[in-house]
């Protein structure tokens, strides 16, 4: 890692794994939906359109809301739907997040008793990506699960 990322974020290894976690009245089916879906992840991923068939060894893309430009652009690693999702991710709408080495998320979801999930999201591997790791901590990941929680739960995201 160069002295330049340390500088810029001097708090990196701190952030090299971060773990959100989201209770979610739906069923797993539905949450792996809409992480896995354009109609849903449009609605809650900043406008973005995924685009995966959720196999392992395929892409894993998220389009900018002008359907062309590439905001993520990574492949899954493990699938074993609907319980565990493991995607590379690499910030392309960041010039210098996207040099820096792809991370990774991991989407777990848990059935409850009484008919909601715990939605867990894992983002690991940034221990050599401190600007993604800076860039996606806390209030921007969380940003994502609530809104893909209001999605499930009231049919609209947080943006109106």
């Amino acid at each position: 890692m160069s002295n330049d990322a340390m500088s810029i974020h001097p708090d990196a290894a701190r952030e090299a794994v971060q773990v959100y976690q989201i209770f979610i009245k739906a069923t797993p089916q539905a949450i792996w939906d809409a992480i896995t879906r354009p109609e849903f992840t449009a609605q809650y991923f900043y406008g973005s359109r995924v685009e995966t068939t959720a196999e392992v060894g395929t892409p894993f893309r998220y389009r900018a809301p002008d359907g062309e430009t590439l905001w993520g652009d990574e492949t899954v690693f493990e699938s074993d739907p609907p319980r565990r999702l493991v995607v590379g991710w690499r910030s392309l709408y960041d010039e210098q997040a996207a040099a820096e080495p792809a991370s990774r998320i991991t989407w777990e979801i848990e059935p409850q008793d009484g008919g909601f999930c715990l939605l867990t999201a894992t983002h690991d591997h940034l221990e050599q990506s401190p600007i993604t790791a800076h860039n996606v901590a806390g209030a921007g990941w969380m940003m994502v699960l609530s809104g893909l929680k209001s999605v499930l739960e009231t049919g609209s995201g947080l943006a109106a």
